[in-house]
């Protein structure tokens, strides 16, 4: 078995290469049980969340991710988020790599979303505005620009200085970017809003987006956690990665116990828009939202990019 760490995983999945990857296995399809998740308690209350999430094909590849979310960490200067991820032959089950589960999370979930916006989101789009500045929203600018012409980036977190230091990493890197101090003002200017907190109170307003504007929620992944009000939904059109965000994310189940949003309202999952049976953006004034709570398949899809190149 191989070990990837964390600087070969983060340079075996280029976004350029990770967001096709993703394409291929919704087209293919996988096995994907439901995820486990259990809440681990606290001093006061719970703690943190441990996911365990397989997936795999029958005469290819198995892949197990266990990870654990701790909100705390923050506070004491730590990320909320640490996994591991074991491949497998699904043949017999010998273990194949571990690979950094924290790097190929992070990437396959600003992929997925490029992915969904490259169906989404307005062909000319160029003005992106992410919402949060930890691990995944620091490669949102980069996975997004791998499908959209993306010109301008607007960082907005409750942490100012966070912002400007992805702000400056980015810049770096030769990509337009700036702090944002007031998130409805950055909301405003996008074409592209992308989420990515562990926020339990609504962060963006329905009534900030702009007709032909794209909205992307891919923190929220439990009951209790929301990054969007209920008017994002009421005139949008919404899209999903699996039928498992309109069951476990208060993105949706929030709008839906207030009667501002339905499962059939639901237009098409992710893999819908890979296979073309969904077209995705209808009209140049639509508004769209992505809602996504992972799925274990985009961490196969990464999982055996890395591994077929590493070896």
């Amino acid at each position: 078995m191989i070990t990837v760490d964390t600087a070969r995983t983060q340079a075996l999945l280029p976004f350029e290469d990770l967001v096709p990857a993703l394409r291929a296995m919704f087209v293919a399809g996988c096995e994907v049980p439901q995820r486990h998740t259990h809440i681990i308690a606290g001093e006061q209350g719970a703690a943190g969340t441990v996911l365990i999430m397989p997936a795999w094909q029958a005469n290819g590849y198995l892949g197990v991710k266990t990870i654990c979310i701790f909100p705390g960490n923050a506070g004491a200067g730590l990320p909320g988020l640490h996994s591991t991820y074991v491949l497998h032959d699904a043949r017999t089950g010998a273990p194949l790599a571990q690979i950094d589960g924290n790097e190929l999370t992070s990437r396959r979930t600003a992929a997925a979303a490029a992915l969904a916006a490259s169906y989404l989101a307005a062909p000319q789009a160029e003005a992106l505005t992410i919402i949060g500045a930890g691990r995944v929203a620091s490669y949102l600018a980069q996975a997004y620009r791998a499908v959209r012409p993306i010109r301008h980036v607007r960082i907005w977190n409750r942490n100012p200085a966070r912002a400007r230091v992805l702000a400056e990493r980015l810049a770096a890197e030769g990509i337009r970017a700036e702090a944002a101090l007031d998130i409805e003002s950055a909301v405003r200017a996008a074409d592209i809003v992308t989420c990515a907190t562990l926020s339990t109170q609504p962060l963006v307003r329905g009534a900030w987006l702009h007709p032909g504007s794209h909205l992307d929620l891919i923190g929220s992944f439990a009951p209790d956690m929301r990054e969007c009000d209920s008017d994002c939904l009421r005139a949008a059109s919404v899209f999903v990665d699996t039928d498992e965000a309109g069951l476990k994310s208060g993105d949706l189940l929030e709008p839906m116990r207030e009667g501002a949003f339905a499962q059939v309202d639901i237009r098409a999952r992710l893999a819908d828009l890979c296979r073309g049976t969904h077209a995705g953006r209808e009209h140049t004034q639509e508004i769209t939202v992505f809602k996504a709570v992972g799925t274990a398949l985009a961490d196969l899809a990464a999982a055996v990019l890395v591994y077929e190149r590493a070896r």
